[in-house]
């Protein structure tokens, strides 16, 4: 796959023209047990946006890292935390469950050449942080933003609209 010039122009249109969501209305429902799960209380607000804005990262979609940047801001969250989740492991802004948050979020996209995407040992430094129904909700938290990502790297969706308009 050849990549893009960096002088070359990015779009400002997305590249799927219609919204995949009135394209298929039948995931909405999906989509909104996915966000009751992930919204359960158990795992702090913070918590999880920090997760979603990694994934973002991970993946390399300017959607997601702008629109999950911009809840963290809009939730008050200081732009040192913010701006220093691409690089937590040395940060001192972030807690132990935040830590094992993004360690987990990591190990799931970002595979090893060998071994474990998870390994016993970094499940166990999160089931002692968390418990067993925390720990749950931030694997569906994990996989609600994962269920995005196709969405956003395959569709485009304009960085920086509403989240509920990405496609005006």
């Amino acid at each position: 796959m050849a990549a893009r010039s960096i002088t070359a122009e990015v779009p400002t249109a997305p590249r799927m023209s219609d919204d995949p969501a009135q394209l298929v209305p039948e995931l909405a429902d999906v989509s909104a047990a996915l966000f009751r799960a992930a919204g359960n209380g158990s795992v702090p607000r913070p918590t999880i946006s920090l997760v979603q804005l990694r994934a973002g990262q991970i993946v390399g979609s300017t959607y997601l890292t702008v629109l999950h940047t911009g809840f963290l801001r809009k939730a008050g969250e200081p732009e040192e935390r913010i701006t220093s989740v691409a690089s937590w492991q040395d940060s001192p802004y972030f807690t132990a469950a935040e830590r094992a948050a993004l360690a987990l979020t990591e190990a799931v996209l970002q595979p090893p050449a060998d071994g474990e995407r998870v390994p016993d040992d970094l499940y166990a430094q999160a089931a002692e942080l968390y418990e067993p129904k925390a720990l749950a909700t931030l694997m569906f938290v994990i996989g609600q933003v994962n269920f995005f990502i196709p969405i956003a790297l395959i569709a485009k969706p304009v960085p920086g609209r509403a989240f509920n308009a990405p496609w005006k």
